[in-house]
């Protein structure tokens, strides 16, 4: 009897230890923010190393306010193409999971909300230097409906909700979402997450996998470096002041060269700016309404204007800026106060900085002969009309020309430096 129960005994240490070895690690990864090329790379790779690794599952903390419709779909047909189980949480409370954040959690082998998030209205919005005829608009729509429908319908969710969340900009809390089959679970931390999971049954391209994530621990896949920056700078806001410190570096570089630095920074800045628009479609007459501005201040400091081109070139800069992208109250609009931060430094760049740079480069030579003319000196010698004397100027003394009678010990100005020789008047004379 010993015998036997010492038997299960080893049996039942061998099946949890071979339980234990076979355990995957459960992976998580962090979306905040704007959905931008960056952040499908991102994801692209942390998929990749998910698969790598052998991850049981991978789960995508979601919290965003929507983003670009082609880094969106970059996003899902890596997730619907993905060998791991991947599991959209949007989370935690107060998230939200909006338009190009909606479609991404439809495509998720498992759809997760916490209390107190939404998701939902992904109706797509025109951006570009051309407004979108109704036409187009039409297609836009009927393509992002026909889209969002195909995903829910491929994952076994409302397909109906999918098409309102686009053609109505339908947006529902975590509650509404569950009981409308719009997402599978809403748990209240990652914990009861993957208790929940625990035992479901997903098909991944790897073939059908049953979960078990109950008691798991997690391992965070942070974002690197790399991709926080270049999702940093990706944000409009960012862009447009990189793409001022560009412009007003190289136009200071070009007043004052030498000083290496303004140039520098800005020809790093405006390549920094032109990495993150070619993302962005910008509107054309924005930019050139900026440019028309930065020409009215080269104007300003070299045309007496009385201050009127320097402002005319401020609202330029504050209208083309409005223009630039042209998406009011959306994630990829240019804030107001940016705009304003903005046209202030302008403003200080123009009637300060650059108006110094360019006197000091317009302004009179103080150094060397050449420094000497328009100053004034004392005859030390008699200088008849055509000959030759003596004068001091600046205490030092020169050898002097006249075209009419000078008197020792009259005052003259210089005219001219002649080799060695200095031409010169009497002070008040013609």
């Amino acid at each position: 009897m010993k015998k036997n129960c010492l038997i299960f005994l080893l049996l039942v240490a061998a099946i949890l230890s071979s339980s234990l070895l076979n355990a995957k690690d459960v992976y998580t990864v962090r979306i905040n923010g704007v959905i931008n090329p960056p952040v499908a790379g991102f994801l692209r790779e942390s998929l990749e190393n998910a698969a790598k690794k052998d991850a049981e599952v991978i789960v995508v903390l979601l919290d965003t306010p929507g983003g670009l419709d082609t880094s969106m779909r970059d996003i899902v047909k890596e997730i619907m193409d993905a060998p791991v189980p991947v599991v959209v949480y949007v989370a935690p409370s107060g998230a939200r999971a909006a338009s190009a954040g909606a479609i991404i959690l439809m495509a998720s082998h498992i759809a997760a909300m916490a209390p107190g998030t939404n998701v939902g209205a992904a109706h797509p919005v025109s951006i570009g230097g051309e407004k979108a005829d109704a036409t187009s608009m039409k297609k836009a729509v009927k393509d992002a409906e026909a889209y969002s429908k195909s995903i829910a319908a491929k994952r076994g969710r409302n397909a109906e909700w999918a098409a309102k969340a686009v053609t109505e900009s339908a947006s529902i809390p975590a509650k509404e979402a569950l009981a409308g089959g719009v997402v599978d679970i809403v748990a209240d931390s990652l914990d009861d997450l993957l208790a929940k999971i625990d035992g479901k049954v997903v098909e991944t391209k790897r073939g059908k996998a049953a979960l078990r994530t109950k008691g798991m621990k997690t391992v965070e896949m942070p974002m690197p470096f790399k991709y926080r920056f270049l999702s940093y700078i990706s944000d409009p806001n960012v862009a447009y002041i990189l793409m001022m410190i560009g412009i007003y570096g190289i136009l200071f570089e070009f007043y004052s060269p030498g000083t290496i630095f303004p140039g520098v920074m800005g020809g790093i800045s405006l390549i920094l700016a032109l990495y993150a628009f070619q993302a962005i479609p910008i509107s054309f007459a924005g930019l050139a309404l900026i440019l028309l501005g930065i020409v009215f201040f080269i104007l300003e400091v070299k045309i007496v204007s009385h201050g009127a081109l320097g402002i005319a070139g401020i609202v330029s800069i504050v209208i083309g800026s409005i223009m630039l992208i042209d998406l009011p109250a959306s994630v990829l609009s240019i804030s107001l106060k940016t705009i304003l931060v903005v046209a202030i430094v302008s403003a200080i760049f123009v009637f300060g900085i650059l108006s110094y740079a360019v006197k000091a480069q317009l302004a009179k030579v103080r150094t060397g002969m050449e420094g000497l003319v328009g100053e004034q000196g004392i005859a030390k010698t008699d200088i008849a009309a055509g000959g030759r004397g003596k004068v001091s100027v600046h205490g030092e003394l020169w050898s002097a020309a006249s075209d009419e009678n000078v008197n020792k010990g009259e005052d003259v100005i210089v005219t001219a430096v002649e080799r060695l020789v200095v031409k010169v008047k009497k002070k008040g004379g013609l």
